[in-house]
């Protein structure tokens, strides 16, 4: 909503500018204002001030811990904004910041011991929590969405000792326990998988922050690093209206009853109106049709400069590659951040190497399925439907693109038939094609009804199974640079190391996975002019991604650069 091509840009290409400190700065301080609120005070704590003074004194260790962990994000980071430094970040500034995280919350503290509790506090003395997902605490253990992929779950603790002593039933309640019932729901730093909301299609998903509801209603809570006179404020209430509308979604029509924005700069609470029941009708249909024009956008080698007229006027908070375009007589036009990494503007490519624009996109082939699975884990772990295709002698694995990308893989037509715009690729060697929403499977004698007779007929479109290009030469100038690394839902680590290449006219991400990630790579940076040679054809959400084989892909880095 803020800016459809930096969307399309950042979140579907990859494509990102330098890392800042703030960027890193609002996830750790989000983690460990978590962290604080999960901790449960001892049942003397008898006043506001005790109990104020109790959780202000684990600040310093939370502050410290915040600045450790975004320093060594930061030094993990490849790429710093020009002037940027982990110097100017303040140990006692992050302490102000969960001092305001914690200031808002305790007001929900005190009007929750003014209302004796809330109309829980017998329910929780009793043994009995109201809500199916309780607020996590360090004195119990920790909820997986998926705990079977957990491994040894049995033998680990990640409990404290920080045990819940409830007071008899019909006494005053007490400090202690209005802490604990006022606690919300947080994303508990001790679970490695998403704690995220998914509509029951699939289509969309979102991961809130707090979810406050003691009082029985509820309120979902986004927490920003910032203050509110941000650029990026405006986008706040569109994001908590958007998981207003997930939780409707998720939680049999449930609707919320507030919605509101904690700004740890502060502090400061902004509150927005929550949706109503008409509001939630239109806005599916918005959200649909939303999803449906990201899954349409882009095809191909990405365009970069934007042609005339579908560049961004550069003004959105967070906008920068989206408005980088050409004028009708070929200039650039807001390069401002292109000049921080390089003065070239085209490229002369000569063989071997080709233009990204001619890296193979979407074929046509024409075979017989003989054998169906899934869902299994594709080589991301990824669940998704795979079927074997034979043809004149080859034989190769079709497979989904992600999961759900073509849910219909296997009630397609039998016997000879046609799949249209399937996307070509390569994995450890062997050729094999993705399908994802753009693409078809049609019995043989539909898709030549399909297709005109003669030269434009369908065995002029089709491509033979064993001619399948799966591999590219390019060269170009490197934009941009990433490093990140996780855990995947069994806590089996990866790591990925990723790169947009950019030949003048079209932009292309780079990957390397794991072992492939070399010290060659981690020692290029944005400007560096590149050369690489048999990388694999890959896709990411429909878009290409040449990926970097160790055994087969040669990188150089050119220092002779014919350009203008």
């Amino acid at each position: 909503m803020r800016c459809q091509r930096q969307w399309f840009l950042g979140s579907k290409l990859g494509l990102s500018g330098p890392t800042t400190p703030s960027q890193i700065l609002g996830i750790v301080i989000e983690d460990e204002l978590c962290g604080l609120l999960m901790h449960r005070p001892e049942a003397s704590t008898n006043s506001l001030p005790d109990l104020s003074q109790w959780i202000v004194e684990k600040i310093p260790a939370a502050a410290q811990r915040a600045y450790d962990d975004g320093l060594e994000a930061w030094n993990n980071s490849l790429w710093h904004a020009e002037g940027a430094s982990w110097d100017d970040v303040d140990v006692d500034r992050l302490g102000e910041k969960l001092r305001s995280g914690l200031t808002l919350f305790m007001e929900e503290v005190n009007r929750c011991q003014n209302e004796n509790g809330g109309p829980y506090l017998e329910r929780y003395r009793a043994g009995d929590c109201p809500f199916e997902i309780p607020s996590p605490a360090w004195g119990d253990e920790p909820r997986f969405p998926v705990p079977e992929k957990v491994r040894s779950f049995g033998m680990r603790t990640w409990a404290i000792d920080e045990p819940m002593i409830w007071n008899a039933q019909g006494a005053p309640v007490s400090w202690h326990e209005a802490w604990e019932i006022a606690r919300p729901w947080v994303k508990d730093p001790r679970v490695h998988q998403p704690q995220r909301l998914y509509h029951p299609e699939g289509w969309a998903a979102g991961e809130l922050d707090l979810v406050l509801r003691w009082d029985g209603s509820i309120r979902l809570i986004d927490i920003k690093s910032g203050d509110p006179t941000s650029r990026f404020a405006a986008s706040l209430q569109h994001q908590l209206r958007f998981y207003a509308w997930l939780w409707h979604q998720t939680h049999e029509g449930l609707l919320v009853n507030g919605l509101e924005g904690w700004y740890l700069g502060g502090p400061h609470r902004i509150e927005f109106p929550a949706p109503t029941n008409e509001e939630i009708t239109t806005m599916t249909e918005e959200f649909f049709a939303v999803n449906r024009a990201m899954q349409s956008m882009g095809s191909g080698p990405v365009a970069l400069p934007a042609r005339p007229g579908e560049a961004c006027d550069g003004e959105a908070a967070g906008c920068h590659w989206c408005s980088l375009a050409k004028d009708e007589e070929g200039g650039f036009i807001n390069d401002a951040l292109l000049d921080t990494i390089t003065s070239v503007r085209s490229l002369s490519i000569v063989s071997p190497n080709q233009t990204l624009a001619s890296i193979p996109n979407r074929v046509n082939v024409h075979g017989s399925f003989t054998g169906a699975w899934g869902p299994l884990p594709n080589h991301f772990g990824e669940p998704v439907l795979g079927a074997m295709l034979v043809a004149g002698g080859v034989q190769l694995t079709v497979e989904e693109s992600e999961p759900g990308s073509f849910a219909h893989l296997h009630q397609g037509p039998k016997g000879e038939l046609v799949i249209l715009n399937a996307l070509p690729g390569v994995w450890r060697g062997s050729p094999r094609l993705y399908l994802d929403e753009k693409s078809e499977i049609l019995p043989l004698s539909e898709a030549e009804d399909r297709f005109a007779k003669g030269e434009n007929g369908l065995k002029q479109q089709l491509t033979r199974l064993g001619l399948l290009r799966t591999r590219a030469n390019v060269e170009g100038i490197v934009l941009s640079l990433r490093k990140r690394s996780g855990v995947r839902l069994d806590e089996k680590p990866w790591t990925m190391f990723a790169m947009h290449l950019w030949d003048g006219e079209h932009v292309v991400e780079i990957a390397a996975f794991g072992s492939s990630i070399t010290g060659q790579l981690e020692s290029i940076r944005p400007g560096d002019h590149l050369s690489l040679m048999a990388a694999e054809l890959g896709w990411r959400a429909g878009l290409p991604q040449l990926r970097m084989d160790t055994r087969k892909t040669r990188i150089t880095v050119k220092t002779d650069i014919t350009s203008s």
